[in-house]
């Protein structure tokens, strides 16, 4: 799997890479293995992208431990709360919140449904000089909005394209 150097991690991704220390938990293993090398590589490279506005960080903080156990994305958690402002200043974008979503959302009448607690990860991503791409593991919503959001630039990367593509297709009954 390549990685990219810099990128947006959604919350997804730490919390699968927190599987690793649970017994059969429906994801599959090796899937929970591409989480723990991506949340690796991205600390090893301090290649995170957030918002200037800690509203990613504090997502991560409602949803995993600040004292970085047990899992992996635990670790991350304390990572990026010991590191999120030695990291270059050019990947903490500042978004412009707009109603319920960003005024850095990008226009596309197939996201006009977008999870609305997921928008801040493409709103930085768009805003981003190099719209770096967003990790993405088994939240299969976004495996549905993959194509809008190529079509505005915004590269979303699969850790787990099987699984999202199958659970996504289960939702949606087909």
């Amino acid at each position: 799997m390549s990685l990219p150097q810099k990128c947006l991690v959604d919350t997804n991704v730490a919390k699968t890479a927190n599987l690793a220390t649970q017994p059969e938990t429906g994801v599959p293993l090796d899937c929970i293995a591409k989480c723990v090398e991506a949340i690796e590589h991205v600390t090893q490279n301090r290649g995170l992208v957030m918002d200037a506005n800690d509203e990613i960080f504090n997502e991560y903080r409602q949803q995993l431990s600040m004292s970085g156990q047990p899992g992996v994305g635990d670790a991350f958690m304390k990572w990026v709360h010991d590191n999120r402002w030695s990291l270059p200043e050019v990947d903490r974008i500042q978004i412009t919140p707009q109603g319920d979503s960003y005024v850095e959302f990008p226009e596309h009448e197939d996201l006009v449904d977008f999870d609305l607690s997921d928008r801040k990860f493409v709103a930085v991503a768009n805003a981003h000089p190099n719209k770096p791409p967003i990790l993405q593991a088994t939240d299969s919503k976004w495996w549905s909005w993959k194509d809008a959001l190529a079509q505005v630039g915004i590269q979303v990367n699969f850790l787990c394209p099987e699984y999202a593509k199958a659970k996504c297709a289960k939702k949606l009954g087909s």
